[in-house]
């Protein structure tokens, strides 16, 4: 990320992600609510090279594509999702459960829009933000996946932006929904804000070799080089992991 490069005040506090979830110590809780994720593909907008990592944004200007349930007391409008990875196929993820590592890891991004105005007032408030975390492994093509494939090429270079449409993300979540952890953490890049409720799902998706070869932008360059591998170190975990099913 462009901002670690400068002096970083990283927040105070005992909330900072990602972190290692283990499963001996994660508790089971009842009162928690089957996830409802809300998505329309219309709301899908463009996908953007940052220099970093690439985003796929949708237009939060009203509820149409949103997340509620599970551990959160409001409703979430979804801005956008991306991907962590490493340098090969075997590590990557940021989260991981009982040290294991995942190849990559997929993050979508809601933030609060029954408490707050916009976005960058959500990033730096308590409970502003949501964040689906799925673990990604290697296995078999994931075909909806591929329609975001065949569109990386066109965003190889920093600050390049293609249009992007009727992209469905709820193909990218696993088929059980209702088996997750979650915890209150904090973003695992600048500024870093203590403001989210992670939600981790327990069954991670499969894609192909090369899907994830295409994933890892192997071929996406920032600058003169490629993307190298974007994860940030492992926090203890201060908070209470619990798990909607053990």
């Amino acid at each position: 990320h462009p901002m670690w490069q400068e002096p970083l005040e990283v927040p105070g506090g005992d909330r900072q992600s990602p972190i290692d979830i283990s499963l001996r110590k994660s508790v089971f809780d009842p009162t928690l609510k089957p996830l409802v994720t809300q998505y329309d593909p219309r709301t899908c907008q463009q996908i953007w090279n940052n220099g970093y990592s690439f985003l796929v944004e949708y237009d939060d200007t009203t509820d149409k594509s949103v997340l509620r349930g599970g551990p959160l007391e409001d409703q979430f409008r979804l801005c956008q999702f991306h991907f962590h990875w490493g340098e090969n196929n075997t590590w990557g993820s940021e989260h991981t459960v009982d040290r294991h590592l995942y190849p990559a890891e997929l993050h979508l991004v809601h933030w609060n829009a029954d408490k707050y105005a916009l976005f960058e007032e959500a990033i730096m408030e308590e409970n502003g933000l949501a964040v689906i975390g799925v673990f990604l492994k290697v296995g078999k093509r994931h075909e909806g996946l591929q329609k975001l494939v065949d569109a990386l090429p066109a965003v190889r270079h920093k600050d390049s932006i293609v249009e992007f449409n009727k992209f469905d993300p709820s193909c990218l979540l696993p088929e059980d929904t209702n088996e997750y952890w979650t915890y209150a953490g904090s973003l695992t890049t600048p500024p870093l804000t203590e403001a989210v409720t992670w939600i981790v799902m327990k069954q991670p998706i499969e894609v192909s070799h090369d899907q994830s070869c295409v994933l890892t932008l192997s071929g996406i360059q920032s600058g003169s080089r490629g993307f190298r591998g974007m994860r940030r170190s492992v926090f203890p975990a201060c908070s209470v992991v619990a798990g909607a099913d053990r």
